[in-house]
């Protein structure tokens, strides 16, 4: 099993204002000063957050004359959406076992 990594998707997420900015950039792309506008959080503290979404691919940016507009990153999303199917498929698995176990003892 790989080691924890900082930077991972998981782990950036564990953050509240992180988690706002990907539902916000869920909806649409977005400036910096349109998220500030939409969080009780500074500009500069949004702009540290996106930098950490960003390293973490799960957010990219493009300019837009002065500004900066992010957006979800699909492939960054789609990973952490691969993690938890394996994660459901290795439970859903564990659960049929532990059914088909109990019922062999159950003859």
């Amino acid at each position: 099993m790989a080691t924890y990594q900082t930077g991972d998707g998981w782990d950036v997420l564990g953050d509240p204002s992180r988690r706002a900015i990907i539902a916000s950039l869920a909806e649409r792309p977005q400036a910096v000063v349109e998220l500030a506008d939409a969080l009780p959080i500074s500009r500069p503290a949004v702009s540290q957050h996106l930098k950490v979404l960003k390293d973490a691919g799960l957010v990219t940016d493009r300019a837009a004359g002065a500004r900066r507009v992010y957006r979800l990153n699909p492939a960054g999303v789609a990973a952490l959406r691969d993690q938890l199917d394996a994660f459901w498929n290795r439970t859903l698995a564990g659960f049929q076992d532990a059914v088909e176990e109990s019922t062999e003892e159950g003859q």
